[in-house]
């Protein structure tokens, strides 16, 4: 094999080891961006913000039998959106198996509240019998205010929403990993673009071809490519850290919906841009393909001349 055919077997094989490691190394660190925004998006913060809408809701049936114990309807309905809101925390299942039971402890304690306020109902207004219910239902529930008793229903709510604030904290976090991550995956990349232009100098010297096609093809999908990712990366960031921010907090009424919108609003796109995570490895299967398409004919070539 001649020299010339040497060298440019070296290179074919460090462009390809290059590739395939700045490809490798671009999934995992784009993936650990990207693959929690989709469930930050579509569980957690429905799930807390289902959590926030039963609070409000067991709040404001407490205020009715407060006010008036004999409104029944106006109690019930607001019984009833706090259950369907649990069921829906529950459905998201943001902190797993400890989130479900608890729930479902709190389902059962709210079946208990009810049960008092329907027994104090029965009684005649102003009875000690239904001062004594109510006293115990509101002690089920726990204040609605102010720091609840331990056990209660507010309490158990509470506890959950403090969970699943840590798991948006996790699915939000850049941490040391992650850079750790992203450094080496651009520095790969770095390596692999000055390798490929290196390669096309070496190529333009020995051949007195200006460009080799697929060789600058394939640094130009390198740039393209990085850059879009870049992008990507940063817009769900940065979205997904505002969403961490407005989930820290608790809402009631009319703030519950405009906070889940301002939260929607930060993630859109984000299931596209995760989407894009297919991109990188097509991507670099392609980069591998123009670059042997660019070095191997040329290889060839040279083997061919010294066998003769």
């Amino acid at each position: 094999m001649s020299a010339t055919a040497r060298d440019l077997a070296r290179r074919l094989w460090l462009l390809l080891a290059l590739g395939a490691a700045a490809t490798v190394a671009l999934f995992g660190a784009y993936w650990g961006v990207h693959g929690d925004a989709v469930p930050l998006s579509s569980s957690s913060a429905p799930g807390v913000f289902a959590v926030d809408t039963a609070k409000y809701a067991l709040g404001q049936a407490q205020k009715y039998v407060m006010q008036r114990p004999s409104a029944t309807g106006d109690f019930h309905t607001q019984i009833s959106v706090a259950t369907q809101s649990l069921a829906l925390a529950a459905s998201d299942n943001v902190t797993g198996l400890e989130g479900r039971q608890s729930v479902q402890t709190v389902d059962a304690l709210i079946a208990v509240y009810t049960g008092w306020i329907e027994k104090a109902n029965l009684e005649p207004s102003g009875t000690p019998l239904q001062a004594a219910y109510l006293s115990y239902a509101k002690s089920v529930l726990g204040d609605t205010t102010k720091q609840p008793p331990a056990g209660s229903v507010m309490d158990r709510l509470n506890k959950l929403h403090v969970s699943q604030e840590k798991v948006v904290k996790w699915q939000t976090s850049f941490g040391w990993l992650l850079r750790l991550a992203w450094s080496a995956a651009l520095v790969l990349c770095v390596a692999l673009l000055g390798a490929l232009v290196e390669a096309q100098r070496f190529s333009r010297r020995r051949f007195r071809r200006r460009w080799n096609r697929p060789l600058a093809v394939a640094t130009a999908l390198l740039v393209a490519g990085v850059t879009t990712l870049a992008l990507f990366t940063w817009r769900t960031h940065a979205g997904m850290a505002h969403s961490r921010t407005l989930l820290k907090q608790s809402y009631i009424g009319d703030a519950i919906p405009k906070a889940g919108l301002n939260v929607a609003g930060h993630m859109a796109g984000a299931g596209f841009r995760a989407a894009a995570a297919g991109w990188i490895l097509a991507g670099g299967a392609l980069l591998m393909v123009l670059i042997v398409a660019g070095l191997l004919p040329r290889i060839t070539e040279y083997r061919f001349r010294s066998s003769r």
